[in-house]
């Protein structure tokens, strides 16, 4: 006999053991809702799955409950999807689903769902591959049905936005047997065309409708264009796996018409507003330009090589009048000493005594003082006054 387990250590390891087996994870189930209610205050789902011969309980937590998008009622069959585990405090064995759809549309949820995972695994839904849709397109193509509604909703839209750009529409099947294998080679073409940006759309329709949308080929087509890609298939609350895979999802093909291209009058909008904003920088530039250049000419104004020659020619004049001034005083002082120093020779001059009678004897220039620089011969200058006369020295004779 083994080792003794308490009940505790017993339901453990029932509940480890059934964690770590890989075919009890993600198991889908079919069967009838039995005993379905939901607690008011936690918001968990509680109900049990019957078939004919067995029935196993079932909880659903309330953020996978919050989900469900439609009220499960007893005796409904559904497909339920989650995990099978052990209630460890009971020893009860349960399954505790994370989604639950009503039973017809189970078998496709489940491909899909698959379809979904693997391309998760593959990065294909990654958000770094995603790309930035242009702003201003100058090509747009369309990949949707010529006959739908949805492309007449994206012509108008971009008719009344932006009718600048250039609409190319690459017609495609959007639902039936042909409809994965058309969609995919026109999406390649689209990609091809030089396009800005691309749109794949449809209108709503149903599940079995949208199904193309969700098919594995069509989801790498989108992922594999080089062009951004905007999606807007189905209505506002269907999502398709291109919607994963698209660069952008929009929830109709017009909301993707008006994503895709700009609204013309709010560029208009835009364009005056920066027009307002340069005129303004503009003329606050000007402004301030213009009061620099005043300033810089005032300044060179008072260094300028005119200004100091002006300065100059002041400081010029000035020394000229004064120079003037300095001379003519030094000229009337000096005919001032001149009149006295006259005055002064002429009460001394030796002509003075000539008025008196006196006269000078003059020889060879030179007054004779006496006799003795005289021979007889010479010829002598007798100066009186007012008057002179010549002669000659016929002797000498000493005092």
């Amino acid at each position: 006999m083994g080792s003794v387990l308490t009940v505790t250590q017993l339901n453990k390891y029932l509940s480890f053991k059934i964690k770590a087996d890989p075919k009890l994870m993600g198991v889908a189930v079919r069967g009838e809702v039995s005993n379905f209610n939901i607690n008011y205050r936690s918001g968990h789902a509680y109900f049990s799955l019957k078939d004919d011969t067995s029935a196993i309980s079932c909880v659903m937590f309330a953020s996978a409950a919050s989900k469900l998008r439609f009220d499960p009622e007893d005796g409904m069959s559904v497909m339920a999807i989650g995990n099978v585990g052990v209630y460890e405090r009971s020893g009860n064995c349960q399954m505790i689903v994370t989604e639950m759809l009503p039973a017809g549309a189970g078998a496709v949820h489940v491909s899909i769902e698959q379809t979904k995972k693997e391309l998760e695994e593959l990065g294909v839904f990654a958000a770094e591959r995603k790309k930035k849709i242009p702003l201003v397109p100058k090509k747009l193509a369309v990949v949707t049905s010529l006959t739908g509604a949805a492309l007449q909703d994206i012509i108008h839209i971009t008719e009344r936005r932006y009718p600048l750009c250039e609409l190319l529409v690459f017609p495609a099947a959007v639902q039936g047997e042909s409809a994965q294998t058309s969609i995919c080679e026109a999406i390649k073409k689209a990609d091809r065309s030089g396009a800005d940006t691309l749109i794949l759309a449809r209108g709503g329709g149903s599940a079995e409708d949208l199904m193309p949308f969700n098919r594995r080929e069509v989801v790498l087509a989108v992922a594999d264009c080089e062009t951004p890609v905007i999606t807007a298939v189905g209505h506002e609350t269907d999502t398709t796996l291109v919607d994963y895979a698209a660069d952008l999802r929009a929830p109709t093909p017009s909301a993707a018409a008006e994503l895709a291209v700009p609204d013309r009058s709010e560029m208009t909008g835009a364009v005056e507003a920066i027009e307002n904003k340069l005129a303004a920088a503009l003329g606050a530039l000007i402004s301030d330009k213009e009061q620099r250049l005043t300033q810089l000419s005032a300044s060179l104004k008072l260094c300028s090589p005119e200004k100091r020659l002006d300065d100059a020619r002041l400081r010029l004049d000035g020394l000229d009048r004064r120079l003037k001034a300095s001379m003519a005083k030094l000229m009337d002082d000096m005919d001032t000493k001149i009149s006295e120093r006259a005055t002064v020779l002429e009460a001394l001059s030796p002509f003075r005594v000539l008025s008196r009678g006196y006269s000078i004897v003059m020889h060879e220039g030179r007054a004779v003082t006496s006799s003795a620089v005289l021979k007889e011969g010479d010829r002598v200058s007798i100066r009186f006054a007012g008057s002179s006369a010549e002669a000659d020295i016929v002797g000498i004779k000493k005092d």
